[in-house]
């Protein structure tokens, strides 16, 4: 189940063939707004817009709700950078939260963490698995906080019924290279809120004010940047999303089989990471009592201990912890009411879970006997 195939390179003749590169210019109707039709509709929300990362969508997503100077958003401190750096470029400050052993966002030190300055929340749904988005949201209402899902490596992922990013008043994807679906690069914003979406629409196209296809909303026209998605890239993503849920059903299957294949194991005393919907687990990961066993397990091809993977841990986010605006004037803490701390004793729970805790990558892409090869080093 390759992500790119013969059908994504016929779409990509066909937008090549046309010369319509890009979505504005075009005298049909467009590759990228057929995506967000179809991509709506996929993931049960009202709204799609298409943009050209994850981390513009996580902005969009603020903007469209309208976050800025003198908010704060709480943001997990374990996942990729760009879900703390998306409320410093609108001005709010992020505050990290813990995760807890589901390695999601911790409910309770959300609640340590609030502050009549927060404004919103940031769930990251994490290698498929998925949020307590059930606290979260009752968290949400209790305090009138926006809640926007990070769901960037859970694409397509079910909770409770429902697709993540469907859940709160926004949700954020992201197609780059190793996402459930790919064009690269591309991202794209989920909402049932007609004003949010509108707001987003104008934030990622400086021009919209004068397209054909204008944002139908009583907010006052602002000066946006240029997020948009090219043709080429919502043209080889149709055919993966339609392939998207058997994608994740062949990660449950393969969930399974490496789970029988670890249980198999003489001497390996895991646990599995517990999970917020298991009847929809398309993610997997395991933890050990100590450290050492999961970085001797971390060493098997095709598992990976958490804390090693540097980059979506917080004391490793570099111009997080700098505090170094682009300009002096730009400086979003200044407009803080608190000193808000990024230090390693900011969130020292998260750092112990990933310090003992491995993920397995299922890989819908491989065949089926690369796989079955693949799998059975966990039994041995």
């Amino acid at each position: 189940m390759l992500s790119i195939g013969p059908r994504e390179i016929a779409a990509a003749v066909r937008v090549l063939a046309r010369g319509d590169l890009a979505r504005y210019h075009t005298s049909r109707v467009s590759e990228t707004t057929r995506f967000e039709r179809e991509l709506a509709t996929s993931m049960e929300t009202t709204h799609a817009l298409a943009v050209n990362s994850g981390t513009s969508a996580l902005i969009c997503a603020l903007v469209g709700a309208g976050i800025g100077p003198g908010d704060e958003v709480l943001v997990p401190a374990y996942t990729w950078v760009s879900t703390a750096a998306a409320p410093l470029a609108v001005g709010a400050v992020p505050v990290l939260v813990d995760i807890d052993e589901s390695l999601m966002i911790d409910p309770i030190d959300i609640k340590r963490k609030l502050t009549p300055a927060t404004k919103a929340i940031m769930p990251v749904h994490m290698l498929n698995l998925v949020c307590d988005m059930t606290a979260i949201m009752a968290i949400a209402d209790e305090h009138q906080l926006v809640v926007i899902e990070d769901a960037c490596q859970a694409i397509g992922v079910r909770y409770q019924g429902k697709r993540v990013g469907s859940i709160g008043h926004a949700g954020a994807l992201s197609f780059n290279q190793q996402k459930n679906i790919k064009c690269g690069e591309g991202g794209a914003v989920l909402t049932d809120s007609a004003r949010l979406h509108a707001r987003a629409g104008m934030y990622h196209d400086v021009g919209s004010y004068e397209r054909a296809e204008r944002f139908e909303s009583d907010e006052p026209v602002f000066v946006g940047i240029n997020a948009r998605m090219p043709e080429l890239s919502a043209a080889i993503m149709r055919p993966q999303l339609r392939r998207l849920d058997a994608q994740l059903e062949l990660r449950k299957k393969r969930r399974s089989m490496v789970l029988e294949r670890l249980h198999a194991i003489r001497g390996l005393d895991f646990h599995v990471v517990p999970h917020h919907d298991p009847s929809e687990a398309v993610g997997f990961a395991i933890s050990f009592d100590d450290p050492a066993e999961a970085i001797a397990f971390g060493r098997t091809k095709g598992a990976r201990r958490l804390f090693d993977t540097g980059r979506h841990v917080y004391t490793n986010w570099q111009p997080i912890l700098s505090r170094h605006p682009q300009h002096p004037r730009l400086d979003p803490y200044a407009w803080a009411d608190r000193d808000v701390k990024h230090d390693d004793e900011s969130c020292a729970k998260t750092l112990e879970i990933l310090a003992r805790t491995c993920t397995i990558e299922l890989a819908p892409e491989l065949p089926g006997p690369v796989f079955n090869q693949l799998a059975k080093r966990f039994g041995r």
